[in-house]
């Protein structure tokens, strides 16, 4: 060409190809990252869908989804064409393809927005990453928008409701498995919270309708929510994962942290705790104790009680059996500093007289920690039943 034999005037023809050798066929590829397709694998196994949307060949956009596990069939690929028909027919057309649609190849900037409302419609939690400018209404619009932090643009960002600093898709789905295990620990931290609450509340129920003392005088109380409890509120807050957070299915997002299985092992401890103390409580006065030798007693089994129930705490469902006290050490420690700072209250003049309280034999702790116990096989057990017949609604 450049030597003119064809030249610019002449229409280019097949016969003129002469004097020619093959050298061959270059291709060009955008390969995967490496860890793709295990981070998809992931999200398959929790029960998230991914969707991929693109502007590239419908064919080129099934053969890079079938690498990833995205799609398995052609019928899983949508077109921005048939969006468009789709969408001059109304939108139960739109939420019809986006229904069975998991790749969404020469879509138009505009679509992403179109394809994100279908899915919500569907009644999907959508999250949508994006870099460029115009996905940034697509980001807006979704539930959560997952902006790109080192190519993604300003209006991206602004738009975005999180943003991924390394551009990588496995680090969404670390999110997710690390959003998981903090939303357990919340749940094993305000079940430790009310449930403990809840059965003091019991405790001076029972005191009420039996026309007794009050167990524990306010002070006590404070004491009991704010040192010995908060301690252990702090700690159980650090628990490390369970395993297999990625391996359920997500939850409900109407679920309230209240749900049936919250209010079960609340009324539960309530009733457990809140009742045996009582029960310790009554038996010391009829004994002839005094109401401060009876309150002490109390006091001592309410901090036992915390300690149990902290530890059958560390998971929902799952035995307090199945992983080491040590994998949180911080919770040991603070359950041991828990009952230590109440000892050494016991001992300590003027903090003992403002508490009321005093020392007891080591065999009363001993029969104590005895009853402390039953709240934790107590827990345990119900883990047990809900385990074998789990909570339906």
């Amino acid at each position: 060409l450049a030597s003119g034999r064809f030249p610019e005037n002449q229409e280019f023809a097949e016969d003129r190809l002469e004097g020619l050798t093959f050298l061959g066929l270059v291709g060009m590829i955008d390969p995967l990252r490496p860890e793709a397709k295990a981070a998809v694998e992931a999200c398959k196994s929790s029960g998230v869908q991914v969707a991929m949307v693109t502007g590239d060949h419908p064919a080129t956009a099934f053969a890079i989804s079938r690498e990833l596990g995205l799609a398995d069939s052609v019928d899983q690929v949508v077109t921005g064409m048939e969006l468009k028909d789709a969408e001059a027919k109304g939108p139960e057309a739109v939420d019809a393809l986006t229904r069975k649609g998991r790749v969404y190849a020469r879509v138009e900037p505009q679509q992403k927005v179109l394809i994100t409302n279908s899915l919500v419609r569907n009644g999907k939690l959508v999250a949508v990453t994006g870099d460029g400018a115009n996905d940034a209404p697509a980001l807006h619009a979704a539930h959560v928008g997952v902006a790109m932090g080192k190519g993604g643009t300003d209006v991206a960002k602004e738009s975005a409701d999180l943003i991924i600093t390394d551009d990588n898709f496995a680090s969404i789905v670390s999110g997710i498995e690390e959003g998981r295990i903090v939303y357990n620990n919340l749940r094993k931290v305000i079940f430790f919270s009310i449930s403990t609450g809840v059965a003091e509340i019991f405790l001076f129920i029972l005191a009420l309708i039996f026309n007794m003392p009050l167990p524990l005088l306010a002070v006590q109380l404070l004491w009991l929510n704010l040192v010995t409890n908060g301690i252990q509120d702090v700690a159980l807050a650090f628990e490390p994962a369970e395993g297999g957070e990625m391996n359920r299915p997500p939850r409900p997002a109407n679920e309230a942290i209240f749900n049936r299985l919250m209010v079960e092992k609340v009324a539960l401890v309530a009733v457990v705790v809140g009742g045996l103390t009582y029960a310790i409580f009554h038996w010391q006065m009829s004994m002839g104790r005094s109401i401060e030798e009876a309150r002490n007693i109390a006091m001592i089994m309410m901090v036992l009680f915390e300690n149990a129930v902290v530890f059958a705490s560390r998971s929902e469902l799952k035995s307090a059996f199945s992983s080491s006290p040590l994998r949180n050490p911080l919770l040991v420690f603070g359950t041991i500093a828990a009952i230590l700072i109440q000892v050494a209250a016991m001992y300590m003049p003027g903090l003992s007289d403002v508490l009321q309280i005093h020392p007891v034999s080591l065999y009363q702790w001993v029969e104590l920690v005895g009853v402390a116990l039953v709240a934790f096989a107590a827990i345990e057990l119900h883990k047990l039943i809900r385990r074998r017949f789990p909570v339906i609604g």
